[in-house]
């Protein structure tokens, strides 16, 4: 199963591509998708979408992890997040991709085993889980990976339910 894992933003959406096969997970690329600030808000949307159709027409992932939104301090920034969260799903949705969401403590949990896991920790144990030589970079992409990641393991796990039944 190929997973695209997106971490969502405005000025820079980080994404990750995973393959799982029976438990065993290996990185297929990692990148980000940047806009620039200074472009109205409506043309950094279309880059997105065109940019992330463009990423999943060329890797044919078979399911999408997105991570949840997650409201800090600045709510306006929350809100173009939203806006291009919606812009994801969207073209996950007109690619007839599966879109899975997971909030960050539920990837947190997933990867490093612990829902309060440090970003360090999360990032440590995707190197180790991708079996990388280093960490990967930029942090958006890695934390895209994490996500992908999180999905595969509970996509699997989901499937050995089925199976048992």
């Amino acid at each position: 199963m190929r997973i695209l894992g997106i971490d969502p933003g405005i000025a820079t959406v980080g994404f990750g591509v995973v393959d799982a096969n029976r438990g065993v997970f290996s990185e297929v690329t990692h990148g980000v998708i940047t806009t620039p600030a200074k472009v109205p808000l409506t043309r950094r949307l279309d880059s997105i979408y065109c940019d992330l159709t463009t990423l999943v027409s060329d890797l044919k992932p078979d399911s999408v992890a997105i991570e949840e939104l997650f409201f800090a301090a600045n709510v306006k920034t929350g809100i173009s997040v939203a806006q291009g969260r919606g812009v994801i799903l969207l073209a996950c949705f007109r690619a007839g991709i599966p879109a899975y969401e997971y909030t960050p403590l539920q990837v947190k949990q997933s990867v490093a085993g612990y829902g309060l896991a440090e970003k360090r920790q999360v990032q440590e144990m995707v190197k180790r889980l991708l079996n990388l030589e280093r960490i990967p970079r930029p942090d958006d992409a890695a934390d895209a990976l994490a996500i992908a990641l999180c999905h595969a393991r509970a996509a699997t796990s989901l499937m050995f339910n089925e199976e048992s039944v």
